[in-house]
């Protein structure tokens, strides 16, 4: 069977750009946006300076997780191993951007859908190459059968000593790189500064670009006593690897020009995973209520609980619309979806719970008003509690498996976050119980069980959260994210909005003030917890993967 891939020879690659505007040419790509661009990352100190380029598009994975991670089937993978998209049926999650390791994935500005290289299989398709190969002065560009040994790519790749990026991520690229240099090859080894050759960088909210720490004023001297001039004494950062101690190495290495791509997710997804928090735990402490007899169940608290949590899963559904660039094309989900997807599952379990957790409040509404049998209802009740629990904790927890598919943000791929959500919901959930008792009367074995709850849940929750700083992190993008969120540019949201507002001080709050400062206390958490989860999703954004 045909297995398309890419070689690029770098030893040739003279970083003319023909490829990335015979792309775009071929390929109607708008301005602002690449399928395929050439890094330049130099190398060496006056006068030994050398410098590298890098040819960057989709990889075409053998085991593509962009495509796993799309709900609607827009992201596909043909039988000759191109990796393709259909812009007709994409609602504009932006969920593969998340999941390609390499950057490679960009938003569409004129059609608002995701858009990358296509390996030009329109021209395959009738026996010609692809653009960038065709265009490419020193033949530095190959494309062929894989799977053919009398092809030119097998050819090469038999005798030459090739590499692919990031092949940990496990997602068998076919892109090979012969002499690729790991400067090159690994974005965080090299920094860039304020400005590249030709341009100066957008250093706006919604871009993604990554300053390097500050390192001392060398008081190095020239030959002739003069002060040398370099990035560390103009106060910019200096250009290289991170370093955690020791010294920076005396040589100078920076990106001297490459693509940037736009930070895709932003204040919806940390406020929608609050909302959905609040709404599917509501229904987990009512539901595992009535299934235990935890406490006595009082229709009116019902009813009240029930009709916040449904308004917060109303708000849910709003802020999920909201952030996606096609909302008109949000039934493709439910209509067309890709069940690999964990934003196509999410959206059902969301559904089915809204469904079931509805029509429960219902029935114990029609009994609350005597139109139905109050025995009917109590028999109904512990059923309906089995049933709405599953759905109400996959609303909870569904978020930790769609981010861990999210390969390109390694930070995200964390085991303990299915726990760690599941104590936020409890914490938010029984917080938003006791503003709830503020306006209706609850049973008193509810009420004892709630003041003990929230802050039980804000504590075990401060607990996990700090672990995360003792953790020994899968790589080093997940550590430079981690530390991007905890001292870098999100160090305010993380400490004094995550750790202080909405935690620290609710509970000094609550056990200094008891019921007398509750609502204070709850809304300090409620806004804290999304104050974490802005840094928390924001952060592993700003790490490059080109």
């Amino acid at each position: 069977m045909t297995n398309y891939g890419f070689l690029i020879d770098q030893s040739k690659c003279i970083g003319c750009h023909a490829c990335s505007t015979a792309c775009k040419s071929e390929n109607q790509v708008p301005v602002g946006v690449n399928r395929t661009w050439v890094k330049y990352v130099e190398t060496g100190a006056y006068p030994d300076v050398r410098r590298r380029f890098q040819v960057t598009r989709c990889n075409h994975c053998a085991n593509p997780p962009c495509v796993r991670i799309c709900p609607v089937t827009a992201m596909y993978q043909r039988d000759d191993g191109i990796v393709e998209f259909d812009p007709s049926i994409c609602i504009g999650c932006k969920s593969c951007m998340q999941a390609c390791p390499y950057d490679s994935i960009y938003l569409d500005p004129e059609t608002n859908t995701a858009a990358k290289c296509t390996f030009c299989a329109h021209r395959i398709d009738v026996g010609l190459e692809p653009a960038c190969v065709v265009v490419c002065p020193e033949h530095a560009i190959l494309a062929g059968d894989l799977n053919d040994p009398a092809s030119e790519i097998s050819r090469k790749l038999s005798t030459a000593q090739a590499t692919v990026r990031k092949p940990e991520q496990g997602t068998g690229p076919k892109l090979f790189y012969i002499n690729g240099n790991d400067w090159s090859l690994h974005p965080t080894a090299a920094g860039a500064n304020e400005s590249y050759m030709w341009a100066d960088k957008i250093t706006e909210q919604n871009t993604s670009t990554y300053e390097l720490p500050v390192f001392p004023t060398s008081t190095k001297t020239s030959k002739s006593g003069a002060p040398l001039r370099n990035p560390q004494e103009q106060g910019r950062p200096m250009n290289g690897p991170i370093q955690i101690g020791g010294r920076v190495a005396e040589h100078m290495v920076q990106t001297a020009y490459n693509a940037q791509h736009k930070i895709q997710w932003h204040w919806e997804l940390p406020s929608y995973i609050v909302t959905k928090n609040i709404a599917g735990g509501l229904f987990m402490l009512l539901s595992l209520g009535s299934m235990f007899n935890i406490f006595n169940f009082d229709s009116a608290t019902f009813l009240a609980t029930g009709f916040t949590a449904m308004v917060f899963m109303l708000i849910t559904t709003i802020l999920l619309i909201k952030d996606l660039s096609q909302p008109k094309r949000f039934l493709n989900i439910l209509l067309r979806p890709q069940w690999k997807s964990w934003v196509a599952r999410g959206a059902y379990i969301m559904v089915i719970f809204t469904a079931v957790a509805g029509l429960w409040w219902l029935l114990e509404g029609a009994a609350f008003l005597g139109w139905l049998p109050a025995q009917l209802i109590v028999g109904i009740r512990p059923v309906a509690a089995w049933i709405v629990f599953p759905f109400a904790l996959g609303v909870v927890i569904y978020t930790a498996f769609l981010l861990g598919q999210a390969e390109g943000r390694d930070m995200w791929q964390n085991s303990l976050l299915p726990f760690q959500l599941f104590v936020q919901s409890t914490m938010v959930a029984s917080g938003m119980f006791l503003l709830v008792n503020l306006l209706v009367s609850f049973p008193a074995d509810l009420h004892t069980l709630l003041v003990t709850l929230f802050p039980a849940s804000i504590a075990i929750n401060l607990l996990l959260t700090l672990a995360g700083k003792f953790n020994s992190f899968a790589s080093e993008v997940a550590m430079l994210a981690h530390r991007e969120m905890t001292h870098g540019r999100f160090h305010n949201h993380y400490w004094w909005g995550g750790i202080t507002l909405g935690h620290i001080l609710p509970l000094v709050l609550f056990f200094a003030f008891s019921t007398l400062a509750l609502p204070v206390t709850v809304v300090c958490t409620l806004v804290g917890l999304f104050f974490y989860e802005y840094a928390f999703v924001m952060a592993p954004q700003y790490i490059p993967n080109s």
